[in-house]
C-alpha cells in the first residue's frame, strides 16, 4: 500500500520544509499508525508495486515496512465472514481450503505476475495501490468486501467499491493503516468465476477482467448475482443491470446469453497501447457471457 510522502509546501519567501526521512519497521499495529500519525509515510510489504514506481530514482520520505508484524496473515474464519490479514499474498489465498464463491479471486491470484510476485505480493497492497488494472478488485467486489482501516482514533470499515475512487486513489488517510479485508459469508450456495485478458498469459497487464459471482435460492435458480468488471473504466464496476436481470433465471448452461451490451453501459474504456476502447468492449460481453456460464455450471459439477 504505497502513498509517497511528499515535501511540506512552503509559503512564499520561505525554504521549502523536506519531508521526514528514514525506515521504520514495527512489530505491532499500534507502533506502525503511531508512526503513521506522527510523519506522512509510505507503507510497504511485498514493495512489488513501490520499487517499479520509483522509476529508478531514489526513495523519498518515511519507509514504514510492516512485515514484522505478527499475526497479520492469512485467511480466517470470524463467523459470518472471513478475514484477509494484511499480510497475506496472493499464494497463500490459492493454497487455503476456501468455499467455492472464493474461486474467483483464486483464480485471479495465479494471474498476478508471476510465481515470485504471487509469493511476496499482498492482496492489500493491490488495492491500496487501486490500480485500474488491479487483479484482486473485480473478485473482491463481486464477493461485497468490505476494507477494515486503523488508526490511532480507532478502526473503522467501508465496502471496497466506495474505498477505490480513482486511478491511484483510495479513502485512506495519511494516519491510517489498512489491516484486512472482510468477506461476508452467503447464506445458501454460491459460486464464482474469474477471467483476465491480456497480450499473453503470464507477466501482463489485463486488458479487461471479469468476476462473477453467482447464489442459489435453493431451487435451482438466481438468487443473487454479482458481476464485476476491471481495466475498462477508471476503476472496476459493477453490472447492476445486468445483476437485477439474472435474477431468478434458471442456473444452467445458457445463462451468459441473458447479458447484452446495453448491460455494459456503466464502463467507459480506453483506446491504448493495449487495446482500443471498442476491442474492450467486445471482450468485456464476451468474458462476462462465459463466466456466467462457468458460474452457472459449478452449480452441477
Amino acid at each position: 500500500m504505497n502513498i509517497q510522502g511528499r515535501d511540506k509546501p512552503s509559503k512564499e519567501g520561505e525554504e521549502t520544509v523536506a519531508a521526514p526521512t528514514g525506515y521504520f519497521r514495527p512489530e505491532t499495529v499500534a507502533e506502525a499508525v503511531e508512526h503513521l500519525a506522527a510523519a506522512p509515510s509510505t507503507v510497504v510489504a511485498g514493495c512489488t508495486d513501490y520499487f517499479p514506481d520509483l522509476r529508478d530514482g531514489p526513495s523519498r520520505g518515511c519507509i514504514v515496512d510492516i512485515t514484522g508484524i505478527r499475526n497479520a496473515r492469512g485467511v480466517e474464519d470470524a463467523g459470518d465472514h472471513f478475514r484477509i490479514g494484511f499480510l497475506t499474498t496472493w499464494t497463500d489465498v490459492v493454497r487455503t481450503d476456501l468455499p467455492a464463491y472464493f474461486d474467483a479471486l483464486k483464480q485471479s491470484a495465479v494471474e498476478v505476475g508471476s510465481i515470485q510476485i504471487q509469493n511476496a505480493a499482498t492482496i492489500v497492497g493491490n488495492l491500496c495501490n487501486a490500480s485500474p488494472a488491479a487483479d484482486g478488485v473485480p473478485p473482491l467486489l463481486a464477493l461485497d468486501a468490505e476494507v477494515e482501516l486503523s488508526s490511532l482514533a480507532g478502526t473503522r470499515t467501508m465496502p471496497l467499491a466506495a474505498f477505490i475512487t480513482g486511478n491511484r486513489q483510495t479513502e485512506r488517510r495519511p494516519d491510517e493503516l489498512m489491516t484486512a479485508i472482510l468477506v461476508p459469508k452467503p447464506a445458501g450456495r454460491s459460486t464464482s468465476s474469474f477471467l483476465k485478458l491480456g497480450s499473453r498469459t503470464y507477466l501482463v497487464i489485463s486488458i479487461v477482467m471479469v468476476a462473477t459471482v453467482l447464489k442459489d435460492d435453493g431451487t435451482g435458480h438466481v438468487r443473487r448475482a454479482r458481476i464485476s468488471v476491471g481495466s475498462c473504466s477508471v476503476v472496476a464496476r459493477r453490472l447492476e443491470a445486468l445483476e437485477a436481470a439474472l435474477a431468478g433465471q434458471p442456473l444452467a448452461p445458457g445463462l451468459g446469453a441473458i447479458a447484452t451490451t446495453d448491460h455494459l453501459d456503466v464502463l467507459s474504456p480506453i483506446d491504448d497501447i493495449r487495446a482500443t476502447a471498442d476491442y474492450r468492449r467486445e471482450a468485456a460481453l464476451t468474458m462476462v457471457r462465459r463466466t456466467l456460464d462457468t458460474a452457472a455450471g459449478g452449480f452441477h459439477a
